[in-house]
């Protein structure tokens, strides 16, 4: 039986603010109560962001709330979080970063089995116009739907 994936969250910033080249799965490195406290869905990606440091792919700024019927155990919200990837696709992805204008956002959070992963996008950065030219197609694509309905 294939396994099930179920999307707790999306960063839906991150399509606005960047084009999406390549995406990429990795697990992540939780504690206890984090696991519990993303499984009910208090987890978001706004503003996050990795890096690749001393060979590790490190998360920065995603937000997990903490689980309420945890105690001592909870840990901090917006810890650094180590994501789990091969070291060979790491160094891939760390040659590209360092290309101008490259950057690895988190894009969405999600259950496939039992285990908790993330999708991570190589991206590069959109500009104004690009922004602009996207929120025209949009329009222009919701008119000719709405056209078509009328008749």
């Amino acid at each position: 039986m294939a396994d099930q994936v179920k999307q707790l969250a999306k960063n839906n910033k991150a399509f606005h603010d960047y084009f999406v080249e390549e995406t990429y799965e990795a697990g992540i490195e939780l504690a206890g109560t984090e696991v519990k406290s993303i499984r009910l869905g208090n987890v978001n990606l706004r503003d996050s962001f990795c890096v690749v440091k001393d060979g590790e792919l490190i998360l920065h700024g995603m937000h997990v709330g903490p689980y309420e019927k945890g105690n001592i155990f909870n840990r901090e919200p917006r810890r650094p979080r180590r994501l789990l990837m091969h070291k060979r696709e790491i160094l891939r992805l760390y040659g590209k970063v360092k290309q101008d204008g490259y950057t690895l956002v988190p894009l969405k959070v999600y259950l496939k089995g039992p285990r908790v992963k993330v999708e991570i996008g190589l991206c590069k950065g959109k500009k104004l116009y690009d922004k602009r030219e996207d929120a025209a197609r949009r329009d222009a694509k919701r008119e000719m739907e709405r056209a078509s309905r009328r008749g």
